[in-house]
């Protein structure tokens, strides 16, 4: 997504995580059906300037500047249609919300279900300064500066 930084920071932005990470050789493909996708996704018939892309091979990332075309109701749908496109083509769920995405000390990523996260806490798999993916970031600007947060000052601490 090398074009983020011209977008404004109150666009819109949309993190889908798969339950598995992609192969090397689809995320390439799959990059290329988002751009694809962002080049046609329009709002009440007007183009919609949106950018997109496989992050760490495990987030698809939507973009979408509103400050020159909101995104609708019905752009949105067209967007989670696509995602579910995504699901069918590559055997993955991107619509769950019950995985945590997190880094080890060696930036490797690590999925574990919500409900796991106090057991690994307990065991000692993670802290709660181990950093965590919001997939709940809402503006590029947020995308930029609170994409992964310790767990301490997540949405998740709840949960240990």
């Amino acid at each position: 997504m090398r074009n983020l930084l011209a977008f404004p920071d109150e666009s819109k932005v949309w993190i889908y995580q798969a339950d598995s990470p992609f192969e090397d050789g689809a995320v390439d493909a799959i990059n290329q059906e988002i751009n694809d996708f962002c080049t046609q996704w329009t709002s009440h018939n007007r183009d919609l300037r949106s950018l997109g892309g496989v992050m760490h091979d495990l987030f698809v990332v939507l973009v979408v500047d509103e400050t020159q075309s909101t995104a609708s109701g019905c752009s949105i749908d067209k967007s989670v249609a696509f995602v579910k496109y995504l699901e069918q083509k590559y055997n993955r769920k991107l619509l769950l919300r019950n995985n945590v995405a997190w880094l080890d000390r060696e930036e490797s990523i690590h999925l574990i279900p919500l409900d796991d996260l106090k057991l690994a806490l307990a065991e000692g798999k993670i802290d709660m300064d181990t950093l965590v993916f919001d997939n709940l970031v809402a503006t590029r600007k947020d995308y930029l500066k609170r994409w992964t947060v310790p767990l301490r000052e997540s949405w998740m601490k709840r949960f240990v």
